[in-house]
């Protein structure tokens, strides 16, 4: 009979005798007593990971007490992708991803996940993305539409209040008052970074009553109250608004029974939450890391502006421009090559099985990194410089370029994302230059991802007097 389970994969038990174990996986250098390497990924968490590679296609980390092997290897971190039955999703992205997010969409371990995966594809249907569309112009006009010329902006601020707008909008297709989106927004920020630290330091540690674990659970317990109030309210009230709320009050599973083939009240607060989790924050991040590299690009950014000042001559972009952009969509793919939301994503064995001649004991925790694949050497000619222009011949491949990771449990809403982000990016970049208040690169600590935190930007004014496009002064820079 089958089962719910992975069952092991038959290379394990037939080589059994002949694979290693997990001890002869190198360990990363830099491991400290209790807190393992967590100090190393807290300050220079890129960096650290970048430095993997280099000792093989497995590398030992320690998180706290915890052993995580994590995948260098594109093919190896392919297999892991695709093979969601063995390489479960769990671990301590995931353990503490679920302290908010319950087990939504994102979180969810296979046992459920091809039912939500059911109940949530039609949310995300292309034949919606023009609404959608519209709902993020008008996000983006609500955020630029205060900015002044000479104007220093937060970008990570201002692109999360836009992002969680489009959030709000898509989801709820109402707005609500300024001051909870601003809650929201702060909130889910307290989040994301609370997560990674939470991932990488002892449970001790994350015990404690600092005033960061406080601001955690308030900001989780604040967006939970939001979501179960608009969830009460929408029951009360089934019309459907064409947003993405209205998508899961009606989405249907046809494999499950009568009972169980819509959506309760807490599976529907946790994808609520993880929509807002996995997509608003995340496409901050993308949106203010391309922006900040834009700004460091000046050959990009004059070919960038001339492209968005010939197709938008300073009108909002809409859903049909995108595929008029290829300028701004190649800065867009290499962004995300560089700074890939999900720079980390680990995973648990399900059952006993062997990846790259080692043989992984039920439980064991494994990480692949999209940031590890992206900045490879040997994968990526000049894989720390930005280069949007080595996208002009080449298209991204699936085992190399894994921004979304992969198979299965490939993110959702891929193309929502880029969506938005093209159109915002699209929009600002027709009508404002940013530039960095220093000249000193960005080093993300943990803090900063997965954005760039307190990242200050200068606006300058591309409009005339006359309202054309046109740089009305230089940038101080």
């Amino acid at each position: 009979m089958q089962t719910d389970r992975p069952q092991p994969r038959s290379s394990a038990s037939e080589d059994h005798n002949l694979m290693d174990t997990i001890d002869a996986v190198p360990l990363a250098k830099g491991h400290l007593p209790l807190l393992g390497h967590g100090a190393s990924l807290l300050r220079d968490p890129l960096g650290f990971v970048s430095s993997l590679p280099s000792m093989g296609k497995l590398v030992r980390v320690k998180m706290g007490p915890m052993t995580v092997i994590v995948v260098c290897d594109p093919q190896l971190t392919r297999e892991v992708l695709l093979d969601d039955r063995t390489f479960d999703r769990g671990g301590p992205l995931y353990d503490r991803s679920r302290e908010g997010a319950g087990e939504g969409l994102g979180t969810c371990t296979y046992a459920t996940h091809r039912r939500q995966r059911r109940l949530c594809q039609p949310t995300f249907r292309l034949d919606r993305f023009p609404g959608y569309a519209k709902v993020m112009a008008t996000a983006v006009e609500d955020v630029t539409r205060s900015w002044r010329d000479g104007q220093v902006i937060d970008l990570s601020s201002e692109m999360s209040k836009l992002t969680v707008r489009v959030a709000v909008r898509t989801m709820f297709s109402t707005s609500l008052p300024e001051s909870t989106v601003q809650q929201v927004s702060d909130d889910f920020g307290v989040i994301a970074e609370g997560v990674f630290r939470r991932m990488v330091m002892p449970p001790l540690v994350n015990r404690l009553p600092t005033p960061g674990t406080r601001r955690y659970y308030q900001a989780k317990d604040r967006l939970r109250r939001i979501g179960a109030q608009l969830i009460a309210e929408r029951r009360s009230d089934d019309r459907d608004r064409g947003d993405l709320l209205s998508s899961l009050l009606s989405a249907r599973d046809p494999e499950a029974g009568a009972d169980s083939a819509s959506m309760t009240d807490i599976e529907l607060s946790d994808q609520i939450f993880t929509f807002f989790l996995a997509g608003a924050e995340t496409t901050a991040s993308t949106l203010a890391w391309s922006l900040y590299m834009l700004g460091r690009a000046p050959d990009v950014e004059q070919a960038v502006h001339a492209e968005v000042d010939h197709v938008l001559t300073d009108r909002t972009a809409v859903f049909d421009d995108l595929g008029n952009l290829p300028t701004l969509n190649r800065m867009l793919t290499e962004t995300l090559r560089m700074y890939p939301a999900g720079w980390l994503l680990t995973r648990v064995v399900a059952r006993e099985t062997e990846l790259g001649g080692i043989r992984l004991p039920a439980d064991t925790t494994v990480a692949v990194s999209p940031h590890i694949i992206h900045r490879r050497e040997d994968i990526y000619e000049r894989a720390n410089e930005f280069v949007p222009s080595r996208w002009e011949d080449a298209k991204p491949d699936r085992t190399t370029y894994i921004p979304f990771g992969a198979g299965a449990r490939k993110c959702i809403g891929d193309q929502f994302a880029l969506t938005e982000a093209g159109l915002a990016l699209a929009t600002i970049a027709a009508r404002w230059q940013l530039a960095a208040l220093t000249d000193r690169p960005v080093s993300p600590s943990l803090k900063h991802l997965p954005a760039p935190r307190n990242l200050m930007m200068r606006l300058t004014s591309r409009i005339t007097v006359e309202g054309a496009p046109g740089i009305a002064e230089q940038p101080v820079r």
